[in-house]
Parts: structure tokens; C-alpha cells; sequence
């Protein structure tokens, strides 16, 4: 290979490289809801603590570090909602990303 398809092949994998990282802090931002007067983030974490909790009222810190009085079934429901909605998406654009390349 000659010095330029070396630095043309190098310039691809860091814009694929860059495009990718866009794409999580997007989607990760996009993870972020309200519920109860609290903020929170969708992931497996906030949904493996739900899980845990038992029925009717719990006290759960935010993303803030705020103590909210949430249900917890209905809270694990939007999370849960919301997660996988963004990860479909993040997956498409992630595939269209990859056949770019």
C-alpha cells in the first residue's frame, strides 16, 4: 500500500471510530426520562433494581441523588419501554453505520 491509501484507509476507521462514539452519546441521552418528579436513565441498572423492589411505594434516588417516592412496577414499565425503543433504533443506525464502512 502507498502512503496515501494508508492515510485515506487510517482517516475511514477514525471517522467510523468517531461516528460510532456520536452515536452511543445520542442514544445514551435519549435514555433519559422523567417519572414522578424524578429524572432517570433506562438501562439494565435502574430495571434490575425495580425488579428487586417489592410492590407499591418505594424510595429511589434519582439521577440527581434526589430520594423519590416512585411505584416501582410502573416506573420499571416506562423504563423498560424506553430502553428498548432506543436500543431498536440505535441498532438500525448502528447497521447503516456499519455498511458504510
Amino acid at each position: 500500500m502507498d502512503t496515501e491509501n494508508l492515510i485515506a484507509h487510517a482517516r475511514a476507521r477514525f471517522d467510523h471510530a468517531t461516528a460510532k462514539r456520536i452515536l452511543r452519546e445520542k442514544y445514551e441521552a435519549r435514555m433519559i426520562f422523567a417519572h414522578d418528579g424524578g429524572m432517570w436513565r433506562a438501562g439494565p441498572e435502574l430495571i434490575n433494581i425495580l425488579a428487586t423492589v417489592p410492590p407499591g411505594n418505594a424510595v429511589l434516588l434519582d439521577l440527581y441523588e434526589t430520594p423519590v417516592q416512585v411505584r416501582p412496577e410502573e416506573l420499571r414499565g416506562m423504563a423498560m419501554t424506553r430502553w428498548q425503543e432506543q436500543m431498536n433504533a440505535w441498532l438500525a443506525e448502528h447497521n447503516k453505520l456499519s455498511k458504510k464502512r
